[in-house]
């Protein structure tokens, strides 16, 4: 049987509406290499009972076996709550990353969210949007769902009722 069927039967299988209204999908139905495509739903990241981000909209990242990761213009990010850090990553598809720790009074996220400047020629509709760890932050959420992190401290997924994993990331995943 293949990696994630049993999840995404649970869920009611390809075709099923999650409780939040959306459709169910599996990551291990996502492509590789991963696509990005736009969502017209709310996205919202609060921090130490502040509001980081309120967008809309986002661009929300596919990729085989991670949860989506939500992308927002930079419009929407109150910037004043970030201080980018030294850190750097490099994605064989997106490019190289740009970090930040999101401080709101005596509390600091470190490296909570990233974004790329330069990205690669696919991912050019992310350049200078930001994407936050749900697992770093005290909520994140997709309209009126707040949303789970994904585990481990690499990928930065949002795990919200209609997808299903499980999800690379976890101690024991690495080699999926």
């Amino acid at each position: 049987m293949r990696r994630g069927r049993k999840e995404l039967e649970a869920a009611g299988g390809p075709g099923a509406i999650a409780a939040n209204g959306k459709p169910v999908e599996s990551v291990w139905d996502f492509p590789r290499p991963p696509v990005v495509e736009r969502v017209d739903w709310r996205i919202r990241v609060l921090h130490g009972g502040v509001t980081i981000v309120d967008a809309p909209h986002a661009m929300r990242v596919l990729e085989t076996s991670q949860a989506p990761a939500y992308y927002v213009a930079s419009d929407f990010v109150d910037h004043g709550h970030l201080v980018e850090v030294p850190r750097r990553s490099m994605c064989e598809w997106k490019g190289s990353a740009n970090y930040a720790d999101v401080i709101v009074g005596d509390r600091r996220a470190q490296e909570a969210c990233w974004t790329y400047r330069d990205p690669t020629p696919r991912f050019e509709s992310i350049r200078d949007h930001w994407a936050f760890y749900a697992q770093t932050l005290d909520e994140c959420w997709v309209d009126d769902e707040r949303v789970d992190g994904n585990e481990g401290g690499f990928y930065g997924g949002w795990i919200t009722a209609n997808v299903t994993g499980p999800y690379k990331g976890a101690a024991g995943t690495m080699f999926w």
